[in-house]
């Protein structure tokens, strides 16, 4: 972990843990995550129950596409408006006091809007409202919680639970919006947001049973003026930090764009409908969960496996374009989601765990920042290539700018740490590694 007052350092090889492998639920060995993993699971699922149940109620009460994209729009604004301050604020709070704040904040407003929708008094500006209120609570909760972690499990467990996290995440992807539509259809949309509001319930309890004194002490930034300036030098000056995070950026921005993409492939491609939008979705949904549960289990952050797996996530995006039957489209999602999560992950373990304690909230918000922020970005301009090529054009464009930029990104990495990209054969496989080239060179003299 770096130490220093923020000079440049090169990239290490690896980050440092314990061990190269751990248990796949190690972390949840720990008491204290295993109450804010127990928490998560059923906050998450009622996430995923409000944004269906939310776009559903928009769309219902003005029959806009667009303005369904607005509320998607007013909840995710806020964390590029405000992001980084969020994590100024995050480096000097106390997180579990602060998450507690933020948690309530995003129950209240579900329980506001299921009282609007069943009552029957629920207007769309209501809803957008509701929206930028948890976009602003998420300002300071994601990278409160994204922090939090370290302080409940340590570095030597933290590549497990943030895979952990990602896991359960996907897995509340999975039950989440099928658990809305039954709800939905059923009973109403109002029922969904009052299921997610009552959720905050169990991440609350999570937070007040923890034990105080079992939580890794982490030094908090003083106040003091000019701390964002500060946080943005502190990543400049560490290449292992801005370049993973420049990877990232590229990735969200022209790779993760698949709303666009997969409604696009089911209707113009293959003329099969929505039923076979759902099965994309699901399937990559259940690529991400395994790519999630094999992080979990590597724990270590290789910036090297980082590197290799948005190649492989860009080279399959490619293959994916140019797939010529709907089945092995389907099929190519599950790799592309394992891939696409293993990015994510490694890139999230090793900015956290190469960012000293005092700057990491300032760090992570502005890792969420690009990886939230990329998509929006990215969407317009996947969008004007679908409609002026076609999807395929759009889709292959966007893994080959995400493998390229890994690969670029990987020589500079490389160059940095003073690395040399070696080819060799084990056990009659082939294996690509960085090796330091002062090694090299002391075996040349031997």
């Amino acid at each position: 972990m770096s130490t220093g007052s923020g000079a440049p350092s090169a990239p290490a090889p690896t980050t440092p843990t314990k061990s190269s492998k751990s248990s796949m639920f190690s972390s949840l060995g720990v008491r204290n995550y295993r109450l804010f993993f127990i928490g998560q699971v059923v906050s998450n699922t009622g996430t995923w129950m409000q944004r269906i149940a939310q776009d559903w109620l928009v769309l219902s009460l003005t029959g806009s596409a667009t303005a369904v994209g607005i509320t998607t729009a007013l909840q995710f604004l806020p964390m590029l408006l405000f992001g980084l301050y969020g994590g100024v604020l995050v480096d000097r709070l106390p997180k579990r006091p602060t998450l507690l704040v933020t948690q309530s904040a995003m129950a209240v407003t579900g329980l506001a809007l299921a009282f609007l929708t069943l009552s029957g008094h629920v207007e769309v500006w209501h809803v957008y409202l509701a929206a930028w209120a948890v976009g602003l609570a998420t300002v300071v909760d994601n990278p409160a919680r994204q922090t939090f972690v370290t302080e409940m499990v340590g570095p030597d467990q933290l590549q497990n639970a943030v895979s952990l996290n990602s896991a359960n995440f996907q897995s509340a992807r999975l039950v989440g919006p099928a658990v809305a539509g039954l709800m939905i259809t059923g009973v109403g949309t109002g029922w969904a947001f009052l299921f997610n509001g009552l959720s905050f319930v169990a991440p609350i309890a999570g937070l007040l049973l923890m034990r105080a004194r079992d939580l890794h002490v982490v030094e908090r930034a003083p106040r003091g003026k000019g701390q964002l300036r500060e946080g943005l030098q502190y990543v400049a000056g560490r290449p292992e930090l801005i370049w993973t995070i420049v990877l990232v950026g590229f990735v969200s921005t022209f790779g993760f764009n698949f709303p666009v993409y997969l409604s696009a492939f089911a209707d113009d491609v293959f003329h099969a409908g929505a039923g076979s939008y759902s099965l994309f979705n699901t399937l990559m949904a259940v690529g991400s969960l395994s790519g999630a549960l094999l992080a979990a289990r590597r724990g270590t952050a290789r910036l090297r496996v980082l590197v290799a797996g948005a190649v492989a996530f860009g080279a399959l995006e490619i293959a994916a374009a140019i797939a010529p039957s709907l089945w092995l489209f389907a099929l190519l999602m599950v790799p592309i989601g394992m891939f696409g999560m293993t990015v994510n992950v490694t890139a999230n373990s090793s900015v956290q765990l190469s960012t000293d304690p005092a700057m990491r909230g300032r760090v992570m918000a502005l890792y969420m920042m690009v990886f939230m922020g990329g998509a929006p970005l990215g969407a317009p301009i996947a969008g004007w290539i679908t409609d002026a090529y076609g999807v395929r054009a759009g889709l292959a464009a966007g893994g080959a700018i995400a493998a390229a930029a890994a690969v670029v990104i990987g020589l500079v990495l490389a160059r940095v740490g003073n690395l040399r990209l070696t080819v060799g054969w084990n056990g009659g496989h082939p294996v690509v590694r960085f090796v330091p080239r002062e090694r090299e060179q002391l075996a040349t003299v031997a």
